[in-house]
């Protein structure tokens, strides 16, 4: 409802009361008029001949010839950007459980795409090397990231970009010190680590569970199809059992494209519940992505898969048996 203002109201006492009783629900900006009165709420529209006011229960359109001044007690963007950014991370922190890696302490808050992507589009990365591209995501703090397989395979000379959020602007800052930590070929799964000296604390995201999606549910992810960084793709859960390969996959609408590899696919409350891997290439909307829980499994027992400089084409890292490495501590100790 629309309720105009004209110049009756400066004599009329109940419309100021109640604009003022709705001053603490409806914003911090100010109208003083002319006979000393004022009116308190949130500014929507400033016009040359009149300015429209949402008081709460209704929106005043007041004349301009009756405001003898405007006070507006609002943030600058920046700030309103910064502090709306740090109750979401403050909030984001406050319902995971963190270890390796973070999960939900609970069911998650369901968003839009764009305020999602606000909030985790730091964490998402793009993997280089000198035979490619694709994507990756990091999941905790101290550099950890996950990718596919085949975007590093046979590669050792890796970089990260990351995409860091200053104020309006994005700044590209690319690793060049970056590990292989685990590989799971069968799975098309790789652990890397950012090891810059200067590296700072990272934003990381949440891991989901696509157990709990159902079919027909929103999904969207992040990646760099073809190049292009920071492409946002939406799209639909549309079936959680496709078997290709021997493997069950998750098999979106979302659109997927050569670059994506190894990206994350995010349900609407921010989490990961995919890492997107391949496509249909004679069809469209026809994406499928490795479900979470195949990449929990990977990270909880990463050990098993650990990287050997002695052999970078094992994705498995088989331990000695007891008595060579007893042999071999004790041949140490001797020298």
């Amino acid at each position: 409802m629309i309720g105009y203002c004209p110049a009756m109201l400066r004599k009329s006492v109940p419309c100021l009361l109640l604009a003022s009783l709705s001053a603490v629900a409806a914003g911090n900006d100010t109208i003083q008029l002319k006979d000393k009165a004022a009116i308190t709420g949130r500014i929507l529209a400033e016009k040359r001949d009149q300015v429209a006011v949402d008081v709460g229960y209704t929106v005043l359109v007041i004349p301009r010839n009756q405001i003898a001044k405007i006070v507006k007690d609002t943030p600058p963007p920046a700030e309103a950007a910064t502090t709306a950014a740090a109750k979401s991370v403050a909030s984001r922190e406050a319902d995971v459980v963190k270890g390796f890696y973070s999960t939900p302490a609970g069911p998650g808050t369901v968003s839009n795409v764009r305020d999602l992507v606000k909030q985790i589009g730091e964490a998402v990365v793009q993997v280089r090397t000198p035979g490619g591209l694709g994507s990756g995501f990091i999941i905790n703090e101290e550099g950890f990231l996950i990718t596919n397989f085949h975007v590093i395979e046979g590669e050792t000379q890796i970089s990260v970009e990351v995409y860091l959020q200053r104020g309006d602007q994005l700044e590209r800052v690319t690793y060049k010190q970056v590990r292989i930590v685990a590989l799971n070929k069968f799975k098309d799964l790789a652990l890397l680590k950012i090891d810059d000296k200067d590296a700072p604390k990272f934003k990381y995201v949440v891991l989901g569970s696509s157990d709990d999606l159902s079919v027909g549910e929103r999904v969207f992810a992040v990646g760099s199809p073809l190049g292009l960084e920071r492409t946002v793709t939406e799209g639909i859960l549309s079936t959680k059992t496709r078997q290709l390969q021997g493997e069950l996959y998750l098999q979106t609408t979302a659109q997927i494209n050569p670059g994506n590899s190894g990206g994350p696919l995010f349900n609407l409350a921010g989490e990961v519940i995919g890492i997107t891997n391949m496509k249909v290439t004679s069809g469209e909307g026809l994406g499928f992505a490795i479900p979470i829980e195949a990449a929990k499994y990977f990270l909880d027992h990463r050990d098993a898969y650990a990287y050997s400089n002695d052999n970078p084409s094992n994705p498995y890292r088989y331990l000695e048996p007891p008595s060579q490495a007893r042999q071999r501590q004790e041949q140490q100790a001797i020298e």
